[in-house]
């Protein structure tokens, strides 16, 4: 099993399967894919793969989520964790949103739903390039 991991945290569970599906075509004998339907699982989720030693290098997230907002979630990921990349994946994100992460966080990428799968596994590709520099 690989010991490196993408996660993707959203509440609707068709999302989750249509990520973990395409990232598990283009990626998955390399990483696995891990999968949170709200910011708490996801929390969870980190917690367990930090327990088995795999290393999470990218978390891709929607912003409207019941609870916590995706953008809140992604920059308090980034001051636990610094070097994870972040992706937020959302078709109703607004600018504020977008412009508070990129003020407080490094994101990677902001991806519109519904996404284009080539466009967002190249996202994926160069972000996961990164980690080979």
């Amino acid at each position: 099993m690989a010991n490196s991991a993408i996660l993707c945290v959203d509440d609707e569970s068709v999302v989750l399967r249509s990520l973990r599906d395409q990232i598990g075509k283009h990626f998955g004998d390399h990483y696995q894919c891990e999968i949170a339907e709200s910011v708490e699982e996801a929390w969870e989720v980190i917690d367990e793969l930090q327990d088995e030693d795999i290393e999470i290098l990218i978390i891709i997230s929607d912003w409207l989520m019941p609870g916590v907002k995706g953008d809140e979630f992604l920059i308090e990921l980034n001051q636990k964790f610094p070097d994870i990349l972040t992706v937020l994946l959302s078709g109703q994100a607004d600018e504020f949103a977008v412009e508070r992460i990129h003020q407080n966080m490094n994101l990677h990428a902001y991806v519109s739903k519904p996404w284009n799968e080539e466009e967002l596994m190249g996202t994926i590709r160069a972000g996961l390039d990164k980690f080979k520099e």
